[in-house]
């Protein structure tokens, strides 16, 4: 990649962040006078705007620096950002293949940033070929890459990850919410080989924390610095920091539910090929499978009358469902229903 400072907004380079009074005095003793807060209650006071605590937790789970660590509200404030710290509105672009996470859309859409869209391959792999052009495009400051991808399940060669890292001159974002769910390895190992890489992950989808919306983004210093630069000054509430804390304090949990939620994935794989109306079962390193029937405006109608909610995606590829893994009591039901529907 060039210079960081190349593919930086000039208004993100001199931008002068706001200064919270956390800034000025991060200390947790003391007589608390200078933020305008409520003395009465305990959720009175503004929480901690860089997450230390909750960073330092994943340094020792990560092995990774607290200065290559952003906390995000979600893993859509990772995306976010990165459009309005790369991306000049109405005149640059981004990179993604598709059919993949909606989001990118949305967030780009909302930044008034163009989002092009290549189509994967048959096998739902990026078709490294025909991706030269955009690869050489100055206006396209960002490439998101989500692997293992929403909503077709699987990971994305690394061979073909490679190659983009080290032809393109901008920003690559690989969307990791699902990685824990995955053999691979995580490309947070490879940061030091990168420096114009993003790695998203979430505390949503294996630590079970969807309601705290917690996201994480692994970068190099320069760019974790810009982030910081950029974000609301209190960005994570003190009671989602505390849940994601939490959570990392008791991974035996985390390590119990991964392990059912993967035998689970397994048994129900099993069990559904059996079933007529399923004509196909995607790979999957995710914590849901992605399924190919004869009907899927049928079958998603019938399943939601018994009150089972699966992800119609015919909009995006024809006739597929989408199924996350539920508890072995929620697959039985799914497994129940779909041999009793006939079409």
């Amino acid at each position: 990649m060039n210079n960081l400072k190349d593919i930086v907004r000039s208004n993100i380079l001199t931008l002068e962040p706001y200064s919270s009074a956390r800034d000025e005095f991060n200390r947790k003793e003391g007589v608390f006078l200078d933020a305008n807060e409520n003395p009465f209650g305990t959720l009175n006071r503004y929480p901690d705007p860089y997450q230390k605590e909750l960073k330092q937790k994943l340094v020792e789970f990560k092995g990774v620096a607290s200065d290559n660590i952003f906390i995000g509200n979600g893993s859509d404030e990772v995306i976010d950002i990165a459009f309005r710290i790369f991306c000049r509105p109405g005149k640059d672009k981004a990179l993604t293949f598709s059919p993949t996470y909606g989001m990118y859309d949305v967030s780009a859409a909302i930044n008034n940033v163009e989002l092009l869209k290549t189509p994967l391959n048959e096998d739902f792999q990026i078709d490294i070929n025909g991706i030269e052009e955009y690869l050489n495009d100055s206006s396209i400051k960002l490439i998101f890459i989500c692997s293992p991808n929403n909503p077709t399940g699987n990971l994305m060669r690394k061979s073909d990850i490679e190659y983009i890292l080290k032809k393109f001159n901008g920003i690559v974002i690989i969307d990791e919410a699902y990685i824990d769910f995955s053999l691979s390895k995580s490309w947070v190992t490879m940061l030091n080989n990168y420096s114009n890489l993003i790695v998203s992950q979430t505390f949503s989808k294996a630590w079970g924390l969807a309601a705290a919306r917690v996201g994480i983004a692994y970068a190099s210093k320069e760019i974790i610095q810009l982030y910081n630069k950029v974000k609301p000054p209190y960005n994570v509430s003190e009671l989602n920091q505390k849940a994601a804390i939490n959570a990392l304090s008791n991974s035996v949990d985390y390590e119990n539910n991964l392990e059912l939620i993967l035998s689970q994935k397994e048994q129900l794989e099993t069990i559904l090929n059996r079933i007529e109306i399923i004509q196909k079962i995607y790979p999957s390193d995710a914590n849901f499978l992605l399924i190919k029937v004869s009907n899927a405006n049928k079958i998603y109608s019938e399943l939601t009358k018994e009150q089972i909610i699966t992800r119609n995606r015919n909009n995006l590829i024809e006739n597929c469902i989408r199924i996350s893994v539920g508890t072995p009591q929620e697959n039985e039901q799914l497994i129940n229903a779909l041999k009793n529907i006939t079409i």
